[in-house]
């Protein structure tokens, strides 16, 4: 046995190995796995337009004539130029955030990974929320910078980091999440704002599970304060695909010109980016009424499980059930996929040690009904 399969080997026996599920079908809120219909409550897919057969069929007979919208961009912007299709995007969604301009990334892991690589440098320092999402660790990994992480959510760690180390550096960058993708818990963005004009630092907020999902405009929770960058993606509540960074043009310019994961990749195919201007535009009055939807799913699901006695950090559509033991997690995971859920476990190093979970991910088109009948069986069983 090599070192790989040695490697292997102990994932399964810790109940950590991971497998890609087989999905033949997705049918709305439902997937098709193993030839049995099944609710999906593992999507980020918030508002349920990513398999909405009556939007793809209008947008299609829309735009399939459009010489613009090429199923390839075949190259890297910087090297080959760009389309109007990519500048339009852009304008809109400087225009949701109040920003000077913006820049579309291919997913939201390169969009986070090349904004902060890029603005912090040798000489800065960082400070992180200790739950940020892998992109974030990793885009702080691979700069030059040093980083610091304060406790979740603890803005009075944050504070005495700050205080014992901004002076010591050039820059200074602070990053949150603003919807905490695993715990759905929610930063205090206005503390946030204060502690970095207080001390002198550059803010980013990462809004990619409350883009489209949470405000009222789809510019997320950060909207209208002094937040200097903002990262999302399109792949989640606006069922599209890529990501994007708003901030002043200077910003904006730079990363143009510094952000690797940015320069030297193929940028996205335009007709992804004129389905994504589409539904920020034209179908927005739709995206509000699903957001509607899924707030009510989300309040009612919150306050069934307050009354089935149920603790959960999360404010939002994201409601983590913290199982601990990952074995008993991936038990639970399969019988509930017996009993008609899709609902795959969340295991280390995706979480800490010791808090394997399950991961309701709620949508808009889901019945409340399925909702109650899930949240029975994980209180009787925990």
């Amino acid at each position: 046995m090599n070192f790989f399969d040695e490697e292997l080997d102990k994932l399964k026996q810790s109940h950590t190995y991971r497998q890609i599920p087989d999905i033949t079908e997705k049918d709305g809120e439902y997937v098709i796995v193993d030839g049995k219909k099944l609710l999906n409550l593992s999507s980020n897919d918030y508002l349920n337009l990513s398999t909405n057969e009556e939007l793809a069929k209008e947008f299609m007979e829309k735009f399939e004539n459009n010489p613009q919208c090429q199923f390839s961009s075949a190259s890297a912007r910087l090297l080959s130029g760009t389309t109007s299709v990519y500048r339009d995007l852009e304008n809109v969604l400087a225009g949701l955030f109040g920003k000077d301009s913006a820049l579309i990334f291919n997913t939201g892991y390169q969009c986070n990974l090349g904004v902060i690589s890029t603005i912090a440098r040798r000489g800065d320092i960082i400070f992180s929320d200790k739950l940020n999402h892998a992109s974030i660790i990793d885009g702080m990994k691979l700069s030059d910078a040093e980083f610091k992480r304060y406790r979740h959510l603890d803005y009075d760690h944050l504070e005495e980091l700050l205080k014992a180390n901004r002076d010591k550096y050039n820059k200074a960058l602070i990053v949150s999440e603003s919807v905490f993708s695993m715990d759905g818990d929610v930063a205090n963005i206005r503390k946030l704002v204060e502690l970095k004009n207080k001390y002198n630092a550059l803010l980013m907020i990462d809004e990619a599970h409350a883009f489209c999902s949470i405000d009222d405009n789809c510019a997320g929770m950060s909207e209208g304060m002094d937040v200097d960058i903002v990262t999302a993606t399109f792949g989640k509540a606006l069922g599209s695909f890529g990501a994007f960074v708003v901030s002043n043009k200077t910003i904006i310019n730079y990363l143009i010109n510094k952000a690797r994961s940015f320069i030297f990749s193929t940028s996205i195919p335009p007709i992804n980016i004129a389905w994504t201007k589409w539904l920020l535009t034209e179908k927005k009055d739709f995206i509000i009424k699903q957001k509607n939807k899924l707030a009510r799913v989300v309040i009612g699901a919150h306050k069934y499980m307050k009354s089935s006695d149920i603790d959960t950090v999360s404010e939002s559509q994201i409601i983590p059930i913290i199982i601990g033991e990952d074995g008993k997690t991936v038990q639970m995971a399969e019988q509930l996929k017996r009993l008609g859920f899709f609902m795959l476990p969340i295991r280390p190093p995706t979480v800490p040690k010791n808090t394997s979970r399950l991961r309701l991910s709620l949508t808009a088109d889901i019945d409340f009904e399925s909702v109650k009948t899930l949240v029975d069986y994980i209180r009787d069983e925990i």
